[in-house]
Order: structure tokens, then C-alpha cells, then sequence
């Protein structure tokens, strides 16, 4: 029965992932090696990226920098080279790589134009800043997205992946970022826009090259051996190419991802020590300053500190305490009075804006009141048969379609029955008085 089961559980498992009658790999590789090329539209469309990339990036627009995303050609000669490892194809490889090149330095040097003759200037462009230090989770979302992506350029019938995996796998944007970088003498911007479209399009290549060899795509032959050997190779040289700077840099942006937790942590859990503060911090790559203020750090509790940061993981080289004392650099205390001023500034607006939001919810529940003792003497001056009166707010819920009305339920307590009129009377005269159109009025009888 058992061995039963687990037969149907994996033949199931095996008809929910069969892809063999739903995907066309033959024409998918002439799809792919159609898009590779930078002539005709693609050559437009990369301009109008570009352009839309730009001016998303310079107002801080994040609809608009997807938009650019969404039409970019980028894609294209990128999925080209992972195919062309993937199935041994020189040709193809050496048109994707070279179309490439060729988009990529266009980008750069159209959007470092741009931001030479932009005249807007964000104080705080955080979407540019976004774009400068990848993460981990930038390595994840180029490998899936490439594979999904390779998968549906496979697909018989087309959906709308490609588009999801356009905006995930960002390419422009960085390239954009990269170009502001350029334009402004920036270099952390180039830097770290760079590596990150390096990120995005070498983990979309290694992704494809998966793709092509799991789901097998039609390899080239050669007739000539020596020169079927020779193009042999090569492409395991190139694919090695990838693979190791892939492997390396998602070894590298973990280990940052991992110390900047770890300097966070440390920070949190030492913000005031002994005499002294932690008022601000400074990452760069694997090393970190920390800024104090208070009295002269002693030899034993800077100790302290060095020690509480091996226990959050951190070695002591990657530490640099950088000690402000008050009174002894009068322009540095300054600044530093200044720092803390600004936060608890901050954070007193903050405050002030949560607890705004609290009086108006406070004031919105008074409005919601009822005055219990008045309505019962006006009702008692009215409807004089009525001994007692019960409201009471609350909700009704339909068990078939989940749907909840809330409403107000009055009881009205009377010796003997009341006539249907004079509960309809009651009912509209506490809608009016209560403004509320949910009033619904009962009669309770208590001889």
C-alpha cells in the first residue's frame, strides 16, 4: 500500500514538472538569436530607454525607471551568450558579446550625457543611491529571473513572464546609475552600479547556460575535429569565465551582506556604553568606523567594545573607533552636538506625527460615542412604554460569501408588544438622532 502511494505521489510529482510537450527549443534558439542584434528598433528602443532611465533616475521616479526596464533590449545579446555556451556556437557567441559591448558602452556614454546637461539636482537621489551597492538578494534575483527567462523564451504558449523578469533582473538602471557616476565624477556611483549590472547580466548568462543544458538545446557540430576541439576549448574557458566571477562575486556580496549586519548589530547593542555614545557609523566594504562621543575612551572599556564586537562576528582590523571628546576639537564637537541635534529632531517629529495620528483616532472614536443617559431620557419622554434600552454596536457576517456589515443593534424592552408602527418610528428617529443609517430597532417583551 505504502510502496503504492509513494509510486503515485512521484508520478504526479513527475506530470506536475513534465515539460517535454510544452516547450520548443529549436525555435526558441532562433527566437533568442533574433534578438541579439543591435540594428533597426533595438536600436531606438535602446535609446528611449535610456532616456526614460535617465530622467527616472534624476526625479526619483520609480515608475518610470521600470518602464525603462520593461523596454530595454539588453536582455537580448545577454541570454544570446549563455545560449551560445550552452549549445557550443562561436558565431552566436561572438555577435551576443559584441552587440553587448556595443549597447553597453552607447548606455553609458548617453546617459553620462544626460546628467552633464540635466539641470536637476536631487538633495537626497535615492533611487540613483539604490542602484550602487548590491546584496545578496541582487545574485538571487538575476539567477532566478534568468531562469524563468530562458524557461518562457521555450514556452509554446507565451505568458507574461518575460516582462516580470525585465523589471526583477534590472540592467538599465545600473548602466544609467553608472553613467551619473560618470557624468559627476562619482566614482562609488560608477563602482557600484557597475558591479551590479556585472551581478545581473553574468547570473542571467549562467542561468541560461542551465537552462540550455537541462532542457537540451541542439548543440553545434563541427566536421573538422582539430577546429571542433579548438571552439571546444573555448567555450569551456569562457564558461569558466562565468562561472568563477559568478561564483566569487556571490561569495563577496554575502560576506559584505554578512558584515553589515554584524556592524549594525554591534552598534545596536553598544549605543551608549559607560561615559560614551555611538552616534553615527560608516561601512566601507569589510571595514567599518564607528563614531563616539562622551568622555576619553579608557583602555579597558574600548576592551569592551572591541570584545562585544568579536562576539557579533567582526575582527578587530575591520574596527576603527573614531573618538570625538567634548571640549577638546571645539569645531568637532560642534559637529557632533549638531548630529545628535538633528536626530533627536528627528525623532521628536516622528513622535509628534504618531502621536497626532493617535489624538485623531481618539477624537474619531469620541464621535463614535454614545450618549447613553441622554438618549434614554429622550426615548422614555417619547415612547413611554419602553422600561429599558439597549445599544450596542456591531457586525454581521455572512457565512457564504464572508461578507461583514457592520451595524447598530437597539433593543427596546416593553410590558406587552409593541405595534409594529411605533418600532419603525423609533428606529428612524435613532437613525436621525445618531446619524447612523444602521440602526436596527427590536422589541424585547417583559411582563
Amino acid at each position: 500500500m505504502a510502496s503504492k502511494l509513494g509510486n503515485d505521489l512521484k508520478g504526479l510529482l513527475r506530470s506536475i514538472g513534465y515539460l517535454a510537450d510544452q516547450i520548443d527549443t529549436v525555435e526558441a534558439a532562433a527566437r533568442i538569436k533574433s534578438n541579439i542584434w543591435f540594428r533597426g528598433p533595438n536600436v531606438w528602443i535602446l535609446a528611449f530607454s535610456i532616456i526614460i532611465a535617465s530622467v527616472g533616475l534624476n526625479v526619483n521616479s520609480t515608475a518610470v525607471i521600470i518602464g525603462a526596464m520593461l523596454i530595454s533590449p539588453l536582455m537580448g545579446p545577454i541570454i544570446g551568450v549563455g545560449l551560445a555556451l550552452g549549445t557550443n556556437d562561436t558565431e552566436t557567441l561572438r555577435q551576443s558579446a559584441l552587440n553587448l559591448i556595443v549597447m553597453v558602452l552607447i548606455s553609458l556614454l548617453a546617459s553620462s550625457l544626460y546628467f552633464l546637461i540635466s539641470p536637476l539636482e536631487l538633495a537626497n537621489p535615492t533611487e540613483l543611491a539604490a542602484r550602487t551597492h548590491p546584496t545578496i538578494y541582487d545574485v538571487l534575483i538575476a539567477f532566478f529571473g534568468g531562469l524563468a527567462g530562458i524557461l518562457e523564451s521555450t514556452r509554446k504558449e507565451k505568458g507574461t513572464v518575460l516582462s516580470g523578469v525585465a523589471i526583477a533582473t534590472a540592467l538599465m538602471p545600473p548602466l544609467c546609475t553608472a553613467g551619473y557616476g560618470l557624468a559627476n565624477g562619482n566614482w562609488r556611483f560608477f563602482v557600484g552600479a557597475t558591479f551590479l549590472f556585472v551581478i545581473n547580466g553574468i547570473f542571467i548568462i549562467l542561468a541560461t547556460y542551465i537552462m540550455v543544458q537541462v532542457l537540451g538545446f541542439h548543440k553545434v557540430e563541427y566536421t573538422d575535429s582539430r577546429q571542433d576541439n579548438r571552439r571546444r576549448a573555448l567555450m569551456v574557458a569562457l564558461t569558466i569565465a562565468v562561472i568563477v566571477p559568478s561564483v566569487l562575486s556571490a561569495i563577496h556580496v554575502i560576506r559584505e551582506n554578512n558584515f553589515e549586519r554584524s556592524v549594525k548589530s554591534f552598534v545596536a547593542s553598544n549605543k551608549t556604553f559607560s561615559k560614551g555614545y555611538i552616534y553615527d557609523y560608516n561601512i566601507d566594504g569589510l571595514s567599518a568606523e564607528i563614531f563616539v562621543v562622551g568622555a576619553a575612551l579608557d583602555p579597558e572599556t574600548e576592551e569592551l567594545l572591541m570584545a562585544s564586537a568579536e562576539r557579533h562576528g567582526l575582527q578587530r582590523d575591520q574596527i576603527k573607533i573614531k573618538e570625538h571628546s567634548f571640549g577638546t576639537d571645539r569645531e568637532t564637537s560642534e559637529q557632533v552636538l549638531r548630529t545628535l541635534n538633528e536626530r533627536a529632531e528627528a525623532e521628536i517629529v516622528r513622535k509628534d506625527g504618531e502621536i497626532k495620528r493617535l489624538e485623531r483616532q481618539i477624537d474619531a472614536l469620541r464621535g463614535e460615542e454614545i450618549p447613553y443617559a441622554q438618549i434614554a431620557r429622550e426615548v422614555k419622554y417619547q415612547f413611554p412604554a419602553i422600561k429599558d434600552i439597549t445599544i450596542s454596536r456591531g457586525a454581521s457576517v455572512s457565512t457564504d460569501s464572508l461578507k461583514v456589515r457592520n451595524y447598530t443593534q437597539v433593543l427596546a424592552t416593553t410590558g406587552k408588544e409593541m405595534r409594529r408602527s411605533e418600532v419603525v418610528e423609533l428606529q428612524n428617529w435613532l437613525q436621525i438622532r445618531l446619524a447612523d443609517s444602521t440602526v436596527v430597532v427590536n422589541n424585547l417583551v417583559k411582563k
